[in-house]
């Protein structure tokens, strides 16, 4: 894992943004690991990631005493670590009087994950696999589920698992028991793989572009239950899987990923739900990996995701 900090910006378009940025940077002491930047021009905004080491060098880290002569000679040449909080300090004021939206975080604190299902386990057993193999960078403190289908899983990789039924009567307390649940478990991100309940408007708004959903078809397309079962009616020759964060309007939150396949009219929906599992497997872990990178910026309604 990179001991990396991360930088992601988001303000009205000018010109030197760049270089007012890199240059702070610069005189910090950083070493740039990556950088990237977007234009959306019909809106004049501007996006930015970027992406530094947070062990320093002599060279930019030597104290003024340390003279040039004491640097050749290896004197005083232990490496420090960048100031981030002193950075942040001094990238406020440029912060606003840019007009900027920023969020600064580091490599040192593992996001914490939750992840719900239903019955459907492949996106669950699909990311746990990537979680174990040290792909997904994160910790998982609870799986939770309205039925107990993925309860032998969830003890096969030793996670906490907690059975949370939800019925009409009682959405309500469901809802507040997953809320203390992600409270009580420190939790920074929920990942609904196939959790087929809708959350209510307070949930939503308790983790903003914190819920990642997957949905089984190419949105804007066949939203709602059965998209599959929509998309052989009407004889599509194509099928998708969308992965996107989740607002208070069904299926309808900023796209993060999607992926396609391609069919026939020889394909009954079974072969469409077969296919389509691979799909949401793809796209979910892609959007989880890309959120736990911090590589994703939302504004409106659509996302920015940096390379």
């Amino acid at each position: 894992m990179k001991d990396s900090a991360v930088l992601l910006i988001d303000c009205p378009d000018r010109k030197g943004l760049v270089a007012r940025v890199s240059s702070l940077l610069y005189e910090r002491g950083a070493n740039i690991l990556h950088a990237d930047q977007h234009q959306d021009h019909d809106l004049g905004l501007f996006f930015m990631r970027v992406e530094w080491a947070l062990a320093g060098t002599a060279e930019n880290q030597a104290g003024p005493e340390q003279s040039p002569a004491g640097l050749a000679m290896g004197q005083g040449t232990k490496p420090e670590r960048f100031d981030l909080e002193g950075f942040r300090a001094a990238f406020a004021p440029l912060a606003a009087e840019l007009g900027m939206r920023w969020k600064l975080t580091s490599s040192g604190r593992l996001p914490r994950v939750a992840l719900f299902c239903s019955q459907y386990l492949h996106c669950m057993a699909d990311l746990l696999h990537r979680w174990r193999t040290g792909e997904l960078l994160c910790e998982i403190p609870i799986i939770v589920s309205n039925h107990r289908d993925v309860e032998k899983l969830a003890a096969f990789y030793g996670i906490p698992f907690e059975h949370v039924e939800v019925t009409a009567d009682r959405r309500g307390a469901a809802q507040a028991r997953h809320l203390e649940l992600l409270l009580s478990h420190g939790v920074d991100l929920v990942v609904l793989a196939r959790y087929m309940q809708i959350l209510s408007p307070a949930f939503v708004a308790r983790y903003p572009a914190a819920i990642i959903n997957v949905h089984h078809s190419f949105l804007p397309a066949f939203t709602g239950a059965k998209p599959y079962h929509a998309a052989h009616a009407r004889g599509v020759k194509l099928i998708g899987a969308t992965s996107h964060y989740v607002t208070d309007l069904l299926d309808d939150g900023p796209i993060i990923e999607q992926d396609v396949a391609r069919i026939s009219h020889r394909d009954q929906v079974e072969d469409l739900v077969a296919r389509g599992r691979d799909l949401e497997r793809i796209v979910l872990s892609r959007a989880v990996r890309w959120h736990l990178d911090r590589r994703i910026l939302c504004y409106g309604n659509k996302t920015v995701v940096f390379d």
